[in-house]
């Protein structure tokens, strides 16, 4: 259930039994992060993990807020990038958290996109068999998908998001004012999880996009409304399926295919960033779907010309250099998360806001189709 507390904000309830906690939507939230957790966990240490860019940017504003609260805490910084989700910097933060001597009753605060907020959450989970998680995401993609839903984990040499756990958080706060900080290309990389959400299962959120989109990115009242609805849409896939048995699943719509394009270019931010893959992942999806006979070639368009009009890329001959061959990206996709006893499972779609999870896709098929698009 969607709310609001007062005239500025927003709170979605992400319901699941003793686990459920509040995101809080709404501009210039950071400067009071403090009294929100000190309300929520009163008493605690935190442990603060952030990364080079955003510490210039919003630690000092944080840092501010839970010293006025009375929360004593750390701080941790790690480099920005896909890069950072390693078995290295998992291990470093681990091991100063211990040395902070921080305890179960404590807990580890996010502040960031989504690396810093998977990695952190990773943290979390494993210290001490699990302390609290507070995420306080940064970036329009952090804000809308993987800061909701416990998702948490690093990068393997085999593939993204491959080592991990689910650990939900304790409380989300999106700073909406935050995201004027961002650059061009890391919004429009967010947007591609907004528009996912109408694409899987609301087309009428998609039609609003298609006729709003331009006050989500100007910083309009559209912003905080794209939010919520986003986050109220994976607050209840998440309530409904917690560990991606079922639904859940497709929240990965377009992140088989961007998964494995990710990792073709290493996780190279300058090549591609996580939302780019997204978009043309989506827009694979629904070629793909419109090959199988499943969507019809108008719908294939509309994806097309909306991702397009806000500037995203749908091809994958729009990524800089040279683009390993389709068996490759077939091998990647393999590895992928969501393959079930080998078999190849891809979110398909009937239609805007009609996706379906499809197991046992022929490999042969995405091979000659893969092939396809890479010539």
């Amino acid at each position: 259930m969607l709310d609001t507390f007062n005239k500025d904000t927003q709170t979605v309830h992400v319901t699941l039994g003793e686990r459920s906690y509040e995101i809080l939507i709404g501009r210039h939230l950071l400067a009071s992060a403090g009294e929100q957790i000190a309300a929520l966990m009163p008493g605690a240490r935190l442990a603060i993990i952030t990364d080079e860019n955003v510490q210039k940017l919003h630690l000092e504003t944080l840092r501010k807020s839970l010293n006025a609260a009375g929360l004593k805490h750390v701080e941790f910084v790690v480099p920005a990038g896909e890069s950072t989700k390693c078995f290295a910097q998992f291990e470093r933060l681990v091991d100063e958290v211990l040395a902070a001597r921080l305890e179960r009753g404590d807990a580890i605060v996010a502040l960031g996109g989504g690396v810093v907020g998977d990695l952190a959450g990773y943290v979390a989970a494993s210290v001490r068999r699990g302390m609290s998680f507070i995420q306080i995401p940064t970036s329009l993609l952090s804000q809308v998908d993987s800061s909701v839903g416990g998702k948490t984990g690093i990068n393997s040499r085999h593939g993204k998001n491959l080592i991990g756990a689910f650990h939900q958080p304790s409380l989300v706060i999106a700073d909406t004012a935050l995201l004027d900080t961002l650059s061009e290309r890391e919004f429009r990389a967010g947007y591609a999880e907004v528009a996912k959400y109408g694409l899987l299962g609301d087309a009428e959120f998609f039609t609003w996009l298609e006729e709003n989109w331009q006050g989500v990115f100007n910083g309009g009242p559209q912003r905080e409304e794209a939010v919520a609805r986003s986050c109220q849409a994976k607050a209840d896939v998440v309530a409904a399926d917690e560990r991606e048995s079922g639904q859940r699943a497709l929240l990965n719509l377009g992140h088989t295919f961007g998964h494995a394009l990710e990792s073709a270019v290493a996780y190279a931010n300058e090549r591609l960033v996580h939302g780019e893959g997204v978009s043309i992942g989506m827009m694979l999806a629904h070629e793909f779907s419109e090959r199988l006979g499943l969507l019809s070639q108008d719908d294939v368009k509309r994806v097309e010309t909306h991702l397009t009009a806000v500037g995203l890329p749908t091809r994958i001959s729009e990524i800089p250099g040279q683009m390993p061959p389709a068996q490759t990206l077939l091998d990647i996709i393999a590895q992928d998360k969501k393959v079930s006893r080998g078999q190849l499972t891809f979110i398909l779609s009937r239609g805007i806001g009609d996706t379906f999870v499809e197991k046992g896709v022929d490999p042969d098929a995405v091979l000659e189709f893969l092939t396809e698009k890479l010539a």
